[in-house]
């Protein structure tokens, strides 16, 4: 471990990440207007959590990311890095920060050891120090280690790219699209790994088109959108916003048309069998709209429900903003 993640993990602050009203807005030109990226973001991540940090493309989760890695100047307001302000202490900053980009932006002609030799390198870790042996092996790319960087799957470039990240032993990590065109086993494979970083004590933010992958991995979960942040929750809290669920019966025979007592009740009919209702949890039950079935004659022979995902909270919530 480096002197400087020493000296931060004495002193560890309750958030990994801390933003205070901060806003970039990108200067303009003859052509286009000024463009008001973040509108006063107030923002605390946890300290040892896994963070989603959700949106639509042009939301600005990338001009949030990159301010943290010191990338790009805030206009105003507050970036905290493991307590190091990022304007004031952007060497601190820095040095607590790993970033994955969505990009896989690796030199073709170095291998995997030289790589993460070199980026030790940039980050002044001492050679002593240096992990490239340990972290080649907890992505499973020892046995490439000597391979040309331009012979590796896609999924092996990815998996060096998180190794990379780590190289100085940040506390926190962001993973900017992590699993974008990787295949459904090696998602899952990243996924484990994930949860391995966060065991060990690494701060995980995590952005992601994959709604999926946040409800399986995050514990809190910031949506933004144009710039400002509209919900920042518990993952299961967010998903009790939305009261809505929907029973879907199977008859034992098929049927002809609804029998109009459904019909009135606002069941919805779908031939030859299946006839679905939606109904609201906190203010009625699903007993009575079982009953109402069984009362009209009608044989259940299946039924099944709908929760709320997270992809119904993520559209109301953009849609709303």
């Amino acid at each position: 471990m480096s002197t400087n993640m020493q000296n931060a993990s004495v002193s560890a602050p309750a958030y990994a990440v801390e933003v205070k009203g901060l806003t970039k807005t990108y200067r303009g030109s003859k052509r286009m207007p000024p463009k008001e990226a973040l509108k006063g973001i107030d923002l605390q991540i946890p300290r040892g959590s896994i963070f989603g940090l959700l949106g639509p493309n042009g939301a600005g989760k990338s001009t949030l990311i990159n301010i943290l890695a010191g990338l790009v100047l805030k206009t105003s307001g507050e970036a905290f890095v493991f307590g190091h302000e990022v304007a004031r202490e952007s060497r601190k900053a820095r040095a607590a920060i790993g970033v994955v980009p969505q990009e896989l932006n690796l030199d073709a002609f170095f291998t995997p050891r030289e790589l993460l030799e070199v980026q030790a390198g940039l980050y002044g870790v001492p050679k002593r120090e240096r992990r490239t042996d340990e972290l080649l092996a907890a992505v499973e790319l020892t046995h490439k280690a000597d391979a040309y960087a331009r012979t590796l799957s896609g999924g092996m470039r990815r998996r060096l790219m998180v190794a990379k990240a780590m190289v100085h032993n940040p506390p926190v990590l962001v993973l900017d699209e992590p699993t974008a065109g990787v295949d459904v086993e090696l998602r899952k494979a990243l996924w484990a790994y994930v949860r391995k970083l966060n065991a060990a004590g690494t701060t995980v933010l995590l952005t992601t088109h994959y709604l999926e992958e946040a409800e399986e991995l995050c514990e809190r979960i910031a949506i933004i959108n144009h710039g400002m942040l509209v919900a920042n929750d518990t993952t299961g809290n967010l998903l009790r916003r939305i009261d809505n669920k929907r029973v879907t019966v199977t008859i034992d025979h098929d049927l002809g048309a609804l029998p109009e007592a459904l019909r009135a009740m606002g069941w919805e009919f779908m031939p030859p069998r299946q006839i679905s209702f939606a109904y609201k949890p906190s203010k009625s039950g699903i007993g009575a709209a079982l009953e109402a079935v069984r009362a009209a004659g009608l044989a259940i022979a299946d039924l099944s429900t709908d929760e709320t995902d997270l992809e119904d909270i993520f559209l109301q919530l953009t849609r709303r903003a």
